[in-house]
C-alpha cells in the first residue's frame, strides 16, 4: 500500500527498547503486544502489531517531489490514536484529524 506504520515509538516519539524506563505500564489482561488495526484516515483498515499498546501510531506516506532534492525527501504524516475504550486485540487506532 505504499505506507509504513511506526508503532515502536513511545508517546514522546523515541525509540522504545525492552524494559526501557519510558515504556507504557502495563496491567493486568494486558500483553507486550498484539494486533491492531488503523481506522479513518488513508491507511483505514490497515492491520498493524503493535508492541507495549503505544499510545500514537504514525503512518507516512512518500510524497514525489518535483525537482533536484540533493537526498532529501517529503512524507505525508498522519497520526492514529489509540482507542482506549477497546481493551482486547484487535486494538483500534483511530486517525486524529489534527494530523499535519
Amino acid at each position: 500500500m505504499g505506507f509504513e506504520s511506526r508503532a515502536d515509538t513511545t508517546h514522546q516519539d523515541r525509540p522504545r527498547t525492552p524494559g526501557s524506563p519510558d515504556a507504557a505500564p502495563e496491567t493486568a489482561g494486558e500483553t507486550a503486544g498484539g494486533a491492531a488495526v488503523l481506522v479513518g484516515g488513508p491507511a483505514d483498515g490497515t492491520r498493524i502489531r503493535v508492541t507495549g499498546r503505544p499510545a500514537v501510531v504514525q503512518v507516512t506516506y512518500p510524497c514525489e517531489l518535483d525537482g533536484p532534492s540533493d537526498g532529501a525527501r517529503a512524507e505525508a504524516l498522519y497520526v492514529y490514536r489509540r482507542d482506549l475504550q477497546v481493551e482486547r486485540a484487535p486494538l483500534r487506532y483511530g486517525v486524529d484529524p489534527a494530523s499535519p
